[in-house]
C-alpha cells in the first residue's frame, strides 16, 4: 500500500471524526439553547428523549439529562443499522450519538431568545446540518436517521421525506401530552431539519460519473470489487499530454459518490472525475435488494433464471 493511499485513508478518517465533533456541538446547541427552553421538540429519538425527560421532571420531579436518554434509546436502533448499513457505518454512528449525548449533558441549558418560532427554525436548521453532514460522510446521527436511510436506500425516495413522515408521531405526542402550540412549532422545526438534510444529502438522485484514467484495468477492477454498478469504457486521449487512456462512464446514486471517490483515488491519484446530474435512467439500475442478492450469489435473479433456459 502506497504512502499516498495511507495518507488518503487517514485524511478521510479525520474528516469523519471532524464531522462527528461538529455534529455533537450543533445538536447540543440546538437542544439546549433553542428547542428545550422553548418546549419545541426535536425529530426522532432526540425528540422522544426530550419528551421522556420533560414528563419525568414535570410529573415525578425526577431530573435526568436528555443526553442520557438519547444514548439509551438509540441502542436498539444500532442493531438495525449493523444489519442493514454495515459495521463501519454503525460504529461511526454509535460514536456520533455517544458524542451528541455527552455534549448535550456538558453544555448547559440557556435561553437565547423567547420567540418560539425563531427557536423552532434555528433548532431545526442546526440539527439538519449535523444530520446532513453525517449522512454525507456515510453514517448517521442514530434514531430515525437510520430507519429513514434504510428505507431510502430500499425505495429510492428521499431521506428527508421519510424523516418527516416518521417524525409525525413526535408531533402527535407533543400535541396530546403538552399542547398543540408546541406541536405546531415542532412541525416547523422538523420541516426545517428535513429540508436542510435533503439539501446536503441527496441519495435518491442519480448522477453520471465520467472517470478518465490511464490505468483503466486497475480502476475498473477496484470499483467492481466494492460496487455493483455497470461501467462503459470509452477510448480517450489527453489533449495536452497526448497520452492514451480510457474514460469509465457509470451511473450511480449520490449516496455512492463518496465511496466511488475513495475507491478511484486510492488506486489512481491522477484520475480525473467529472460528475454530471442524471435526470432519468432507462434500463437496468440495481436497487439495494438486487445488490445484496448479487453479492451473495454472483448473479441477478432474473439473469440467472434466463441462463438456465
Amino acid at each position: 500500500m502506497s504512502k499516498w493511499v495511507i495518507s488518503y485513508k487517514k485524511s478521510e478518517t479525520l474528516k469523519k471524526f471532524a464531522v462527528i465533533f461538529v455534529t455533537g456541538i450543533l445538536v447540543a446547541i440546538s437542544l439546549n439553547f433553542f428547542l428545550i427552553p422553548a418546549k419545541v421538540f426535536s425529530a426522532g429519538m432526540n425528540g422522544v428523549a426530550q419528551i421522556i425527560a420533560t414528563l419525568l421532571h414535570t410529573h415525578l420531579g425526577i431530573t435526568i439529562d436528555t443526553g442520557l436518554f438519547i444514548l439509551l434509546l438509540n441502542i436498539p436502533i444500532f442493531v438495525l443499522g449493523f444489519m442493514k448499513l454495515g459495521k463501519e457505518s454503525t460504529i461511526y454512528s454509535f460514536l456520533n450519538v455517544a458524542w451528541v449525548s455527552l455534549t448535550t449533558i456538558l453544555i448547559p441549558i440557556d435561553v437565547i431568545t423567547t420567540n418560539p418560532l425563531m427557536n423552532a427554525i434555528a433548532g431545526g436548521v442546526l440539527i439538519g446540518i449535523g444530520a446532513g453532514l453525517s449522512l454525507k460522510m456515510g453514517f448517521t446521527t442514530g434514531g430515525m436517521d437510520v430507519i429513514s436511510l434504510v428505507l431510502s436506500k430500499t425505495t429510492g425516495k428521499t431521506v428527508g421525506n421519510y424523516m418527516f413522515m416518521l417524525n409525525g408521531i413526535i408531533v402527535a405526542i407533543a400535541g396530546f401530552v403538552f399542547d398543540w402550540e408546541s406541536a405546531l412549532y415542532t412541525i416547523i422545526s422538523i420541516y426545517c431539519m428535513t429540508q436542510v438534510v435533503d439539501t446536503i444529502h441527496t441519495s435518491h438522485q442519480k448522477i453520471t460519473a465520467m472517470i478518465v484514467t490511464v490505468q483503466p484495468e486497475i480502476v475498473t477492477q477496484a470499483i467492481s470489487k466494492q460496487m455493483i454498478r455497470g461501467m462503459t469504457l470509452l477510448p480517450s486521449m489527453g489533449g495536452y499530454s497526448g497520452v492514451e487512456g480510457r474514460m469509465i462512464m457509470m451511473v450511480i446514486t449520490r449516496y455512492e459518490l463518496y465511496d466511488l471517490e475513495q475507491i478511484v483515488y486510492a488506486v489512481d491519484e491522477n484520475a480525473f472525475m467529472n460528475i454530471i446530474p442524471t435526470h432519468s435512467v432507462l434500463g437496468r439500475f440495481a436497487n439495494e435488494d438486487e445488490q445484496r442478492i448479487f453479492k451473495s450469489t454472483g448473479s441477478f435473479p432474473e439473469l440467472k433464471k434466463h441462463k438456465r433456459k
